[in-house]
């Protein structure tokens, strides 16, 4: 059976950093926005100098950072953020899972975003790693990808509210984005489930047994991106009167509220869809049954019928030399007629017992 192809990283040491993703290839490039309700500022393939002296603090900031391969732009970043060596090793290494910290009053939320592949047996997985500091808000990204590209309209062309609110809320909308990728590869596979589902009861192909395993294996990896995402949202939702985290506005905590209640349905959508597959399978395996007892029932009324005949070939078979029967002159008609009428009357009782 085939594997469910996630190519994941290797671990290493946080000392030295090292990406340990497989998007070897990609260049890294710099995108800032500076914004607010009346005007935006947008910069491509910026380095971290020039980043340094086009940013303003006084307006909103979004860093955007495709492609991590270039460890040492994202050390120099690093270095004039005054990251902790602990969180610039998170963003490179992405073996680890969700996480959310708080150190040196930056807010780091690390993700895996995920999308349905042209190939129906595999996802598309990539890490995406948040900065949170007062009016900036700084993104990382294994490789260029259009996840957010609606916000970055959304920013030109100043639709909705998201000049008007803070940095805060722009993490908000690229989480919502990234949530809504869940939901667009759980649809993805759903529709494959309705045919499995189908196929189950119509057909007895080993197949069908190897397409359900295939998809088992991809929602319990959703699974386990979801539930530390799940938590992670718990917690920023239930700690806005403790001011844990002070680049969260007040008024901004119900958006992640509504993020955590997303998370919440879409792991009972995985559940729900997961039991269709075991019933799917289960279906399958108990069709599979009772088609090996028909065969069976049907190979024993056989066996059944041909049981006394055979026991009746093998007294005339015997090589005695007294066999009255045998110089009758209607002995071989008589024994014959009898076999007959045994058969019938063994199909009849079989008939009437509903065996066949």
């Amino acid at each position: 059976m085939r594997k469910l192809r996630y190519k994941k990283g290797r671990k290493v040491n946080s000392q030295p950093l090292e990406y340990t993703g497989v998007y070897k290839d990609k260049q890294t490039e710099m995108q800032l926005f500076v914004f607010n309700e009346k005007e935006v500022d947008e910069y491509e393939k910026i380095s971290v100098k020039e980043f340094n002296e086009k940013k303003k603090f006084e307006l909103n900031n979004w860093l955007n950072i495709h492609g991590l391969n270039d460890v040492e732009i994202i050390k120099s970043l690093a270095e004039y953020l005054q990251l902790n060596s602990l969180i610039v090793s998170d963003i490179l290494n992405i073996t680890r899972g969700t996480r959310l910290d708080e150190l040196d009053d930056t807010l780091f939320f690390s993700v895996k975003s995920i999308l349905p592949n042209d190939d129906e047996g595999t996802i598309l997985i990539e890490q995406i790693s948040f900065l949170l500091q007062d009016n900036l808000i700084v993104s990382f990204q294994e490789k260029r990808g259009d996840f957010f590209t609606h916000i970055r309209e959304r920013l030109r062309g100043n639709t909705g509210i998201v000049r008007k609110k803070k940095v805060d809320y722009l993490l908000y909308l690229m989480l919502d984005s990234i949530i809504e990728n869940f939901y667009i590869t759980i649809e993805s596979k759903e529709n494959k489930i309705e045919s499995l589902l189908l196929a189950s009861k119509t057909s007895d192909s080993p197949e069908i047994m190897e397409e359900i395993e295939k998809l088992r294996e991809i929602f319990h990896l959703l699974k386990r991106s979801i539930t530390p995402l799940r938590d992670a949202l718990f917690t920023i939702k239930t700690i806005k009167d403790d001011d844990e985290f002070d680049c969260i506005e007040t008024a901004n905590y119900i958006f992640f509220g509504r993020l955590h209640q997303k998370a919440l349905e879409l792991l009972e959508q995985i559940d729900y869809d997961m039991k269709t597959l075991d019933s799917a399978s289960n279906f399958f395996y108990t069709a599979q049954s009772h088609r090996m007892n028909e065969v069976m029932k049907t190979l024993t009324v056989i066996s059944s019928v041909f049981l006394p005949l055979t026991f009746i070939a093998g007294i005339y078979g015997m090589n005695f030399k007294h066999m009255p029967e045998l110089e009758y002159r209607y002995g071989y008609f008589i024994i014959l007629g009898v076999m007959i009428v045994l058969v019938l009357l063994m199909l009849y009782y079989f008939k009437k017992k509903k065996w066949f």
